[in-house]
């Protein structure tokens, strides 16, 4: 059942440190991009996925999640259900599988999600990363 106690998210938010973004954007005025730049002011490594952009945050960006060069902790998605699925065959292929999986707000998919946890995967499924972020936190973590 995916993630939904404010414990077990505030859990989950102190110890993540990287954070791969799947359909990360580079307009200062799309959520898929002010939630990660939020995150990374806020202490966290953004690693961008998306086949549109060279460098986003000043990191460079992978077409792939696959070809994410380093571990992740959590895999936020920006993309649409219908490809949820597919992303989900991708992190699952990823070793070390991450912590968890975020899906943004209006973002869910049950089948996916029943995969991601049975592989031992935490979900959080249509919420925004930064709102929950500012409500369990407030700030930055200690040590961020």
């Amino acid at each position: 059942m995916p993630l939904e106690g404010d414990e077990e998210l505030r859990e989950l938010l102190l110890h993540v440190h990287t954070i791969a973004v799947v359909g990360i954007k580079a307009g200062a005025s799309d959520d898929a991009f002010r939630v990660p730049r939020y995150m990374q002011e806020h202490g966290y490594r953004i690693l961008p996925v998306s086949p549109k952009l060279e460098e986003v945050l000043g990191e460079r960006a992978v077409a792939r999640l696959g070809e994410v060069a380093e571990p992740v902790d959590l895999v936020n998605l920006f993309r649409a259900p219908a490809h949820v699925p597919a992303h989900a065959d991708e992190i699952l292929a990823l070793a070390p599988p991450p912590r968890a999986v975020w899906m943004q707000l209006g973002i869910r998919h049950a089948d996916a999600t029943a995969r991601l946890e049975a592989a031992g995967i935490q979900v959080v499924e249509d919420r925004c990363l930064m709102v929950e972020h500012r409500r369990l936190l407030g700030r930055p973590a200690a040590g961020r």
